[in-house]
């Protein structure tokens, strides 16, 4: 079996495929990840096997705890957000990620440890272009940052194919605007084979999340306090209307 799909199942996102209408018509059944979720969300149901098609071979997406997650595509392996497991003090966070399959590319949201952690990343990036915001990059061994494209808000690149774009992730509350401040963390919108996939990082939902268009398919936070309540993230949804959305539970780290 393909070390990647020996990874766990969902366990930490609810898996949401949106109405093309965002409601209308018959509500879609809700998937058993949803259980747990506000009754004002939008009507789910399961995407199927976590695969989304592109104009390039098939986007598997593989969660693997919390923010972490794998996306395989066209070749390509896309490790986000590596961290230790919350809570999973006796676990070697090292040995788990270099168990999976190598990643070509590596994208880092944020600087907080339950979205970065300095040596899986230096364990893990040898054969790898990391991605990530500058305060990130700040607090790298040097091997690890020798290899890092810094990306500001608004800023762009390409790695292996994959068009990536830094969006902002921050809050916006007054009881949480301690926790994530404007400018330092990135969200991601990545485009391969025509699919433009959004990483949101932990944020709420700001304008800027509001104002993104064709999304196919969107990776939402739903953590308080840090982030977003079920009913911010069902509102941000209905707004900018992406194809599939993946929300994060709310597990704390």
């Amino acid at each position: 079996m393909n070390k990647l799909q020996a990874l766990p199942s969902v366990t930490m996102f609810a898996v949401l495929a949106m109405l093309s209408a965002c409601g209308a018509g018959e509500p879609a059944p809700a998937a058993d990840a949803n259980e747990g979720m506000a009754a004002s969300e939008t009507p789910a149901r399961a995407a199927a096997d976590n695969v989304i098609p592109t104009d390039s071979g098939d986007l598997i997406v593989q969660p693997i705890h919390h923010g972490s997650l794998m996306l395989a595509w066209n070749g390509t392996n896309i490790l986000i957000d590596p961290a230790p497991a919350p809570g999973s003090d006796s676990q070697d966070p090292v040995a788990e990620y270099t168990a999976m399959d190598a990643p070509n590319l590596i994208l880092v949201t944020d600087i907080h440890g339950d979205h970065m952690n300095a040596d899986i990343l230096a364990a893990v990036s040898a054969n790898a272009t990391v991605v990530a915001p500058q305060a990130v990059a700040d607090q790298l061994p040097e091997a690890v940052r020798s290899k890092t494209q810094v990306l500001a808000n608004g800023e762009t690149t390409t790695v292996a194919g994959v068009a990536i774009e830094a969006v902002p992730m921050y809050n916006i509350s007054p009881d949480r605007l301690q926790y994530h401040e404007k400018g330092r963390g990135n969200g991601y919108v990545l485009t391969m084979g025509g699919k433009r996939i959004y990483v949101a990082g932990d944020t709420e939902d700001i304008p800027e999340m509001r104002a993104l268009q064709n999304i196919d398919a969107a990776f939402l936070p739903m953590n308080l306090p840090y982030t977003m309540t079920p009913e911010q993230s069902a509102d941000a949804v209905r707004e900018f209307r992406p194809a599939v959305v993946f929300r994060r539970s709310a597990w704390k780290p």
